[in-house]
């Protein structure tokens, strides 16, 4: 009977991981408890996992309840994402998940990836830890065991690695567990080759966790699609009060000592705007996409013209050459609040060809106002427009200078409208409801004295609206709608700062005229009697 450990038993010296090549010997009872940790996972974990303890050391994994039905959840479902607030336990249920996993599904690979391979790796040795201190019955056999990987005799392995476009390229995986995915550098490259790995296998599973980190990463956006229903994957939550011990007076202690942002992002669940984003993540929470009602050639419609309104083009020129995105704003400027009614949006289009869709939406949405951005490749899409397609209605920088058509980036351009955007949004002047562009502001991030996309990110559509808000600031756009932006944001924000200061009493404007008494109750309220005129 092979349940003794010893070292003529063990794994290279290794009394307590049996080694590959030991016949398998089970007592009538082992029989049964195998079967039943066969075919229950959180069975197997909460009568045979050990885990170490920060207070106890080596400890029975004893499953709270949503540990419970995580294990489950993993195990029913094929795409599994998990949304978890901090120190829940996640990560640990997840490797004594696979741990099970490996032991009992023969001819698997498993793949454990994180955003650094030494957090990976870290994993790796926590399943090591728990197989060292399962009954040698349950063990499959070791026939390698490294800080990267571990081989059974029944073929099955687990590897462990950082994310990267090349972890598990031409690798035949089975189960793929992504940690802390959130945090992940170049997570749309990596999700981007990696999922043609997964998806290729009828039953290839994959595991997602993390605490929210930002929107607009791919962690965040596949939690959105699991909730909508508009992916594959099933969500799971786990919430700070789930967690045996924490309470209210636990909740005001430790936003006491961290901050109110801190502890919603980190034991909240929410998904934050990044801090130093140009737009506040309140307002970026606030933003609401909605469907197109037309998509074509990279076009997304979200309202038709309408006859007599006035409309606003700003572009922003690449190369197109599968990099930075040519794109267009058009912005409906006749309505109360600004209106996005259309975005394009496409990073292999030719500048040379980019003049001809231009022009027709731009004559679509009743011979829209053009504002092209100059720099770089704009200059020529600038000229196609307005010399070899005849468009007129758009901004010329100088009737002076030579080949002026367009408008230059300059870091004065930038800073006015980086402003003066960040206000249309934060004050409600600017309707967004394209979710490229509300996704770029996410990502929209100081870097030193200026504003650009964070790394692996695009700025493009985002970029429109800083040009179009920038415009919105000079006497062409009075000229166009008849409106004083500059009056009118000057305006909004002293009437905040007047009912911040003034949110009761009254004024003495030093005019002669007589206060007018009222009394509420206890109170003598004192107003000045309104001008006639």
């Amino acid at each position: 009977m092979a349940t003794l450990k010893n070292n003529e038993l063990g794994y290279l010296g290794n009394p307590n991981v049996k080694r590959d090549g030991i016949e398998a010997q089970f007592t009538l009872d082992e029989i049964k408890e195998y079967q039943k940790c066969m075919q229950d996972p959180a069975y197997f974990a909460t009568t045979y996992a050990k885990i170490i303890s920060l207070d106890e050391g080596l400890v029975p994994f004893n499953l709270y309840d949503y540990q419970q039905k995580m294990f489950h959840h993993f195990n029913d479902n094929r795409f599994s994402i998990i949304l978890a607030c901090r120190q829940s336990g996640k990560s640990i249920s997840s490797v004594v998940y696979l741990l099970w996993f490996a032991c009992f599904h023969p001819e698997k690979t498993i793949a454990i990836l994180a955003n650094k391979g030494a957090t990976a790796r870290e994993m790796l040795a926590r399943i090591t830890l728990a197989l060292e201190n399962l009954p040698f019955f349950l063990q499959p056999g070791c026939k390698a065991l490294n800080k990267g990987s571990i081989e059974f005799s029944n073929n099955s392995k687990i590897i462990a690695a950082a994310t990267s476009g090349s972890s598990i390229r031409g690798l035949s995986i089975n189960l793929l567990f992504l940690d802390e995915f959130a945090f992940v550098e170049n997570d749309a490259t990596f999700y981007t080759s990696t999922y043609p790995v997964i998806s290729s296998g009828k039953d290839t599973k994959i595991i997602v966790t993390s605490t929210a980190n930002g929107i607009g990463n791919v962690y965040h956006k596949l939690w959105e699609g699991a909730i909508t229903g508009t992916n594959e994957f099933k969500p799971f939550r786990v919430d700070w009060w789930d967690v045996p011990g924490r309470d209210e007076k636990w909740k005001e202690q430790t936003i006491a000592n961290t901050s109110q942002l801190q502890f919603d992002q980190e034991f909240g669940n929410t998904f934050q705007g990044r801090g130093n984003t140009l737009i506040s993540s309140d307002a970026l929470l606030n933003q609401q996409a909605k469907d197109p009602i037309y998509v074509q050639e990279n076009i997304y419609v979200y309202k038709r013209p309408i006859e007599g309104h006035d409309y606003i083009m700003t572009v922003d020129v690449s190369k197109g050459r599968g990099q930075d995105y040519s794109t267009f704003n058009i912005i409906d400027v006749s309505t109360e609040i600004f209106e996005q009614v259309a975005t394009f949006r496409d990073n292999n289009l030719s500048p040379l060809l980019f003049p001809d869709v231009i022009y027709k939406y731009a004559m679509t949405y009743n011979e829209a106002y053009v504002i092209i951005e100059s720099n770089d490749q704009g200059s020529v899409v600038c000229n196609g427009l307005y010399y070899d397609l005849e468009y007129e209605n758009l901004f010329v920088e100088s009737t002076i200078k030579s080949n002026a058509i367009g408008a230059t980036m300059t870091k004065r351009v930038k800073r006015i409208g980086c402003s003066t955007l960040k206000d249309f949004i934060e004050q409600k002047k600017l309707e967004i409801v394209d979710a490229n562009t509300i996704i770029e502001m996410s990502t929209f991030e100081a870097r030193g004295n200026s504003f650009q996309a964070s790394n692996n990110n695009h700025d493009d559509l985002v970029m429109n609206l800083v040009m179009f808000a920038w415009f919105a600031t000079t006497d062409i756009f009075n000229g166009i709608t008849d409106i004083n932006m500059k009056n009118m944001l000057y305006q909004e924000q002293l009437k905040a700062i007047q009912d911040d200061l003034l949110p009761f009493g009254f004024i003495n404007d030093a005019t002669k005229d007589e206060p007018e008494v009222e009394v509420r109750g206890k109170d003598i309220w004192i107003t000045q009697k309104r001008l006639e005129f």
